[in-house]
């Protein structure tokens, strides 16, 4: 029965985080990753940013015309703080590239990766038999490719794991979306 439930919590574990989508774990999790492992660098661009802000609302109440060395010298500050934040943005931005290239290799090794190993190392092995003649002759497709006859193999379990979460998942938008007809006033 052990193989039957981890098949099942691999699949539903694939279908998690095709509901979530995988670009929102990435957001998420390089947010942590950034947070953890180059809080200099987020830190610097938090000051960055809270810097550029002040400047710019320091630079909007100096009037250009009657106090032009200040405003001069408060545009050249802003400019200069957008130059440094763009290069800081663009150091970021490459490594969420390389992070994102990372995260998605092992997110696809963890879910679609890990089926079809466990389809291949499973491959002879029945998930469960069922009753004699209880498809008829039919119960033979259950089996393939290479599981006994009469059982239920590793691949047909997966496949039919998957539809039932994807039917599961159809009734509960359903669902939704008919509690959202309802709660709005017509």
């Amino acid at each position: 029965m052990s193989l039957l439930f981890s098949i099942f919590a691999l699949v539903f574990l694939t279908e998690l985080i095709a509901w979530i989508g995988r670009s929102v774990l990435l957001e998420l999790v390089y947010a942590a990753y950034l947070r953890v492992f180059h809080a200099a660098v987020a830190a610097r661009q938090r000051e960055l940013k809270s810097e550029l802000l002040t400047l710019k609302g320091e630079l909007l109440r100096t009037s250009a015309q009657d106090q032009f060395a200040k405003w001069a010298k408060l545009r050249r500050a802003v400019d200069k703080g957008l130059a440094d934040l763009e290069k800081l943005n663009g150091e970021i931005a490459a490594r969420k590239s390389g992070f994102s290239m990372r995260f998605n290799t092992a997110v696809w090794l963890l879910t679609t990766g890990l089926q079809f190993v466990v389809g291949w190392w499973y491959r002879k092995s029945a998930v469960f038999f069922l009753p004699p003649g209880w498809l008829g002759p039919l119960g033979w497709w259950l089996s393939l490719p290479f599981a006994p006859k009469g059982s239920v193999s590793v691949g047909v379990w997966q496949m039919a794991c998957k539809r039932v979460l994807k039917a599961g998942e159809r009734v509960v938008k359903d669902l939704r979306a008919e509690a959202g007809k309802k709660e709005k006033p017509s």
